[in-house]
């Protein structure tokens, strides 16, 4: 009797245990998942406030002949999701509500109608901007109303005077409901020009002197311009940009991606992919900036 005694408190004993190292090792895990989980986030907190360069390594006497005897190249730049994203004051995309504040306000009168557009920077704008101005000469060709292009462009240039030329709305032509961008209105010599634009209906008519780049409006962690800045720095040293870039390589990006619906209808004339709040913002818009 006493044998089987034991032997029941000492399976009792077993399971007993067996339970308490089960609960133990959930509580572990659970603990060990909570710290990796808060490292996690730490990291990308700490990522976030990182400042961010790309190593641009000094030129051999060479290479510096070889720009020397190159005409300087010129690089045209689109606005409106290109290096920034607008939101004109009441309304706004569903994302974007009680979102980061805007990185400046554009206050403008149409018409006598004062308008105030809340302007977020795409993540490293800056920097972007401060590398390629010393590679190329910066020209901002938009499909905005002037009175807009032209502050927007006065905040990214920050007394700077990176942008040797601008071109607006009235520079672009208007064909099936949209613009394009001429760029032999910018220069003839098209060997030595391109552009850089969300939209492939605005070089359509030079798509081998284009570089996509994804249609940005939100995304706090968007490294697309500094994912640029490699090839930027290769194409100086060309004779012909075309030779380059006709490689395929606007066809191989996903074309449905580029024309994702714009924030700013009514400013940029592309409101063909509009959905339906960005078609709303387009109808506030139209009133004030559609010819």
């Amino acid at each position: 009797m006493l044998r089987i005694s034991l032997q029941i408190y000492w399976f009792w004993f077993k399971d007993t245990i067996a339970k308490q190292f089960r609960i133990f090792s959930s509580l572990i895990l659970y603990i060990l998942s909570y710290f990796t989980l808060r490292v996690r986030q730490q990291s990308r907190s700490v990522m976030q406030y990182q400042s961010v360069r790309y190593h641009v390594i000094p030129l051999s006497p060479l290479s510096k002949l070889q720009l020397c005897l190159r005409r300087r190249k010129i690089m045209v730049i689109d606005l409106d999701e290109t290096l920034i994203h607008s939101v004109l004051d009441g309304v706004s995309r569903p994302s974007q509500r009680g979102g980061p504040p805007p990185d400046f306000v554009l206050k403008v009168d149409i018409e006598h109608h004062p308008v105030r557009f809340s302007v977020h920077k795409r993540p490293h704008v800056d920097y972007f901007l401060s590398i390629v101005s010393q590679w190329y000469e910066l020209v901002i060709f938009t499909a905005s109303l002037e009175i807009y292009g032209a502050g927007v462009a006065d905040h990214l240039d920050n007394g700077r005077h990176i942008f040797q030329r601008r071109y607006f709305r009235q520079h672009c032509l208007y064909d099936s409901g949209s613009y394009s961008k001429d760029l032999s209105r910018v220069s003839t010599d098209l060997s030595s020009i391109f552009i850089l634009d969300n939209s492939p209906g605005a070089y359509r008519s030079f798509p081998d002197n284009a570089i996509p780049i994804q249609s940005w409006f939100s995304d706090p962690q968007d490294t697309a311009l500094l994912c640029l800045l490699p090839i930027l720095d290769a194409l100086r040293f060309v004779s012909d940009v075309r030779s380059i870039l006709s490689r395929n390589l606007h066809r191989d990006v996903q074309l449905p991606n580029l024309m994702a619906p714009r924030g700013s209808v009514g400013l940029t004339g592309n409101a063909s992919n509009a959905n339906s709040v960005a078609a709303a913002n387009s109808a506030t818009r139209q009133s004030h900036f559609m010819m």
